[in-house]
């Protein structure tokens, strides 16, 4: 079986407004849900495709901190 897990989570939410989007990151992040991890990682993917050289260099810095706590 040959599954595109990015297509399919981007498609799940294409139709979606960015409250949606917004609630479903918070939602995933508050109950821990490890099912929503791969696509929490396929949002990072997005984010960094599209990110700058100066957000690339944050978001690397916050999770440099995150992991030394």
């Amino acid at each position: 079986m040959d599954i595109d897990i990015r297509k399919h989570i981007i498609n799940n939410f294409k139709e979606d407004d960015i409250s949606v989007l917004r609630n479903a990151i918070e939602e995933s992040i508050k109950e821990s849900d490890e099912i929503a991890l791969p696509g929490m990682g396929v949002f990072l993917e997005i984010i960094w495709e599209e990110a700058s050289d100066e957000l690339k260099e944050e978001l690397l810095n916050i999770i440099y901190k995150r992991i030394k706590e």
